[in-house]
């Protein structure tokens, strides 16, 4: 039989023992004791029934262990003794120990089966230990008992102190709330064993925080004690609490947490303007929505409750200006809702009211949540441009109006004080055609140009005022000129027709549809008119008819055509529309004779092909058309090789030291050669004609220019002024050639000390003229001297 014990442990610290002598319910013993039995089934309670009616020897004998936790001496804890009735204390029974912590927490002496703590204990960590004990033959090793199963609890001391485990805390409660409105709830928790003593008892305190809030010291719970708290005073409290365990005594322990508290706004206060009266200004050129001034109404509550709706109550001013919240800043703007006049009115007043969109009824005590200010709002003068009046024009003008009819006034004024004088003109940018003018002074728009509805039937013009005095004050006005149609424009085919008719057809048969189109767009609508022309009135071969719907039936009026008698008619018809006056035109329908199957389908419409020889293939036809070719490509061969055998004059540049040079592609033409030009007037500038002769067979390339020159110039011996009146000349002549291009001079200085260098007069030839008095002409002619091989008398060149 076994036995278990620390009788002073179950005297001093439980105060109960426990024996169990069933060998059949050591399990449900166990469970039991470990908090995990669990119901019986049918089986076992009838199991349990029938071992309860059987006598069993006793052979077990064993209590539940219980130890202090957090033991601080040095010796292994004692916690009790397991002894079994065959143990005769001779060693021959060898006690064995397993289960949770055997070995490492608990150890037990094999052959006495004293059972020790040989680690510190927590109880917060691990409450109880389930083991097992077992009895050996210490010899044969064979059980001497079956395997029990025991407990050991820890039992619990106060080692741990109230902990807030969500501080610190944060809360918030309306302002001038009611004394004992709840604020927030807070909890502390301690580890210890709640169902031992008062270690986990907890008591809540206030520390700070008095006399605002008070908590409740067995629910944590925090309430208001403090009324009519104002945020606008003091909006953030710091609340400590403390939680003590052991039901508050002295010598329990203690946690603190910390509560912030925020007050949040309500809505009582009113709003209130700083300033009674506001004084503004804007200018009278201000545009529609333009900003004028701001004004503004303190409140002291915040978000919602501070929002602000301005709105204008009373003044001479509802109409012209407006008055908006900005919904960021809370501030009113005052904006132009009408355009403004200084000419009209100098100043307005405005009563401008700020009021709380969101009131609460428990706070109307406090208001009125509303408030006024008074605005004084001053127009300024500025040059403004031009107005017109009416600001936009529609004219309506027939097509076919004379050129400077006028057609409308346009008026304008300066609306300043000074009423400056006005000055009109046309935007060209909006006329680029120039087919109006507008008079400067009156404003008549007049047609500057034929005006035709068929080309451009609309015109949007801008006229523009300006100010005398001041050009950069400019007003515009648009005016739209629809242009009236007239019958101007005769009918006419809608394209070219061209209609076949078979030998073979009969009389009244329909060969071809006909209609028109006209350009003009009377307002009753087009309607043509279809006749023959007069010169066809007549016509055997054709007949029209008209159907009345803009179209027209020409029909064949015989029977019997034939291709190699007529193969092509031309019918002139006549077309007339409905205006006024009456317009026409005359269409020609061209009708060709075809050779027709008996179906009515065009075979042939070519009259040669009944004389061409029935012989002829179109092979052949290909050949000659060959032959042809290649006989035009060998004269073109020829005529381009005899071209280039005649190699015109070439002038070598070093040679080229004229100031004029004439080309003929020819030779000379004889006598004709003083044709070409009038040699008098090379000798005598003051003879030449204006008309200068042409050479009837040729012309130079490059044609004088000289007789362009006025004659007051031509007349002038000075050759630098002629070359002045030249230059004039072609500033003046857009068509006048470029600078680059060769001029011819026909006359030459009277001034000069050389006289005549023209070698016309020469009689010698350049083989027997002397240029030794080139060196006597002075510096002005070195670079000539040198050219000629002129030496001075030391006898080296000049």
């Amino acid at each position: 039989m076994w036995t278990s014990g620390r009788m002073s442990n179950a005297k001093n610290l439980l105060g109960l023992s426990i024996s169990l002598y069933f060998w059949g319910l050591m399990d449900l013993t166990t469970a039991v004791l470990s908090g995990d039995a669990r119901p019986l089934t049918e089986g076992q309670e009838d199991n349990l029934s029938d071992k309860l009616h059987q006598r069993i020897k006793r052979s077990w004998v064993w209590n539940q262990f219980f130890v202090l936790e957090e033991y601080t001496g040095t010796d292994p804890l004692y916690v009790g003794k397991l002894h079994s009735d065959m143990d005769r204390g001779d060693g021959s029974i060898k006690y064995i120990l397993s289960g949770e912590g055997a070995g490492i927490v608990f150890t037990i002496d094999d052959t006495t089966g004293d059972i020790h703590a040989i680690q510190r204990l927590d109880r917060e960590e691990r409450s109880q230990y389930t083991l097992r004990a077992q009895a050996l033959d210490r010899r044969t090793g064979r059980p001497m008992e079956p395997e029990s199963e025991f407990i050991i609890k820890i039992q619990d001391i106060n080692d741990n102190e109230p902990k807030f485990l969500d501080g610190p805390y944060v809360a918030s409660v309306p302002e001038m709330s009611p004394v004992g409105t709840s604020v927030i709830q807070v909890t502390a928790t301690d580890a210890d064993d709640p169902t031992y003593g008062n270690s986990a008892r907890v008591v809540y305190s206030i520390l700070q925080g008095q006399p605002y809030f008070s908590v409740d010291s067995r629910t944590g719970l925090i309430r208001t004690a403090l009324m009519n708290m104002d945020r606008e005073a003091k909006e953030y409290y710091e609340v400590i609490i403390q939680a003590k365990d052991m039901g508050g005594q002295l010598g329990g322990l203690a946690g603190t947490t910390t509560v912030n508290i925020t007050l949040s706004d309500v809505n009582d206060n009113p709003p209130r303007f700083p300033q009674k009266h506001y004084q503004m200004s804007v200018l009278e050129s201000a545009p529609v929505s333009s900003t004028v001034g701001r004004v503004v109404a303190k409140d002291l509550d915040e978000g919602i409750n501070a929002e602000m709706k301005y709105s204008l109550v009373d003044g001479d001013g509802l109409d012209v200006f407006d008055i908006n919240t900005d919904p960021n800043y809370q501030v009113g703007i005052i904006t132009v809702r009408k355009p403004l006049s200084f000419e009209s009115k100098k100043s307005y007043t405005l009563k401008v009211e700020g009021a709380n969109p969101h009131l609460e009824m428990r706070f109307l005590n406090l208001g009125p949540f509303r408030d006024t200010t008074t605005v004084h709002i001053s127009v300024e003068d500025v040059d403004e441009p031009p107005v017109f009046e009416p600001s936009f024009y529609f004219v309506e003008v027939p097509e076919d109006v004379e050129i400077g009819t006028t057609i409308q006034i346009i008026s304008a004024k300066d609306p300043d004080v000074t009423n400056n004088s006005i000055r009109y003109s046309i935007d060209r940018s909006s006329d680029p055609g120039r087919f109006f003018y507008v008079d400067i002074t009156s404003g008549a728009l007049m047609t500057a140009r034929p005006l035709d509805r068929e080309d451009v039937s609309w015109h949007n013009i801008t006229v523009l005022a300006v100010e005398l005095n001041n050009p950069s004050q400019v007003g515009s006005v648009s005016v739209t000129v629809k242009v009236l149609d007239v019958n101007d424009n005769a009918p006419e085919f809608a394209r070219f027709y061209e209609a076949f008719v078979c030998e073979n057809a009969k009389a009244g048969q329909l060969i071809q549809t006909v209609s028109a189109i006209d350009r003009d767009d009377p307002q009753e609508g087009q309607h043509f008119y279809y006749s023959l022309a007069p010169e066809a009135a007549n016509n055997p071969n054709f007949t029209l008819r008209d159907n009345q719907d803009n179209t027209a039936w020409i029909l064949t009026r015989r029977s019997g055509f034939r291709q190699h008698e007529q193969n092509t008619f031309y019918l002139p018809i006549l077309i007339s529309d409905n205006g006024r006056p009456v317009l026409s035109s005359t269409g020609t329908l061209t009708v060709h004779v075809c050779s027709c199957d008996d179906d009515g389908m065009v075979m042939s419409c070519n009259v040669e092909a009944y004389v061409l020889p029935v012989s002829l293939s179109r092979g052949a036809l290909i050949a000659i058309l060959a032959c042809i070719f290649v006989l035009l490509v060998l004269v073109l061969l020829i005529l381009s090789m005899r071209r280039q055998r005649k190699q015109p004059y070439i002038i070598d540049e070093e040679e080229n030291i004229h100031e004029n040079i004439v080309r003929y592609d020819d030779e000379g033409g004889g006598e004709e050669d003083t044709e070409a030009f009038d040699i008098a007037a090379m000798w005598n500038p003051r003879e030449a004609q204006l008309v200068v002769k042409n050479r009837q067979d040729m012309l130079p390339e490059i044609e004088s220019l000289s007789r362009y020159v006025p004659q007051a110039c031509v007349m002038d011996n000075n050759v630098h002024n002629y070359v002045l009146a030249k230059l004039y000349e072609a500033d003046m002549d857009l068509w006048a050639p470029p600078f680059d291009s060769l001029q011819t001079y026909m006359f030459e200085g009277n001034g000069s000390v050389a006289e005549s260098l023209s070698s016309l007069q020469s009689v010698t030839t350049d083989s027997d003229q002397s240029y030794d008095y080139l060196t006597d002409w002075g510096p002005r002619f070195k670079k000539l001297a040198e050219m000629y091989g002129a030496t001075d008398s030391s006898g080296a060149l000049w």
